[in-house]
């Protein structure tokens, strides 16, 4: 896995101070993408064990409320378990809320065993492609009227979709 950028600090992409990931490597092609170089799977920096380290030190900062994995396309990531393992890891060792953006929906994530894993360790999933012609600035933690804020552990415990609440 790459990885494109990671920000320490970040209120853009989930509620309060959070840490993002945006991993590298995209198959959508979404029209008006704000992260066209993020598509190439190989752009930015190689994740490392020594990466995932400094990473969750940095994410234990009693500041840092959760942790967004975007990018990219995060579900693509399924080459290998550096992901997966990652969420693993932020469950076990801190405890932080992960939210996850994805062009996919839920629906087909669910479909796709590998991605369906990564899910799991998800606690918000914003999904769906974005599109340009569904824009709106006014939206909260979304780039189109399109895509859902969806809370991940209630919905796979009532077997549909829930949103979250208060967005």
């Amino acid at each position: 896995m790459h990885y494109a950028q990671i920000r320490k600090y970040d209120t853009a992409n989930g509620p309060g101070i959070r840490s993002s990931l945006f991993v590298s490597g995209c198959t959508h092609q979404c029209k008006g993408c704000f992260n066209e170089d993020y598509k190439n799977f190989r752009y930015g920096n190689k994740w490392t064990s020594e990466t995932c380290d400094r990473f969750l030190e940095m994410i234990a900062d009693p500041q840092i409320k959760g942790v967004t994995i975007l990018g990219g396309e995060p579900m693509d990531q399924i080459q290998d378990d550096q992901l997966l393992n990652l969420l693993k890891r932020i469950k076990n060792e801190t405890g932080k809320n992960i939210w996850l953006y994805s062009g996919y929906t839920y629906e087909q994530i669910l479909q796709h065993e590998k991605r369906k894993e990564i899910l799991f360790f998800c606690d918000a999933l914003v999904d769906g492609l974005f599109e340009l012609e569904l824009k709106d600035l006014k939206l909260k933690f979304r780039g189109s009227n399109n895509q859902r804020i969806i809370d991940v552990q209630k919905s796979l415990v009532e077997n549909e979709v829930q949103f979250l609440a208060g967005y």
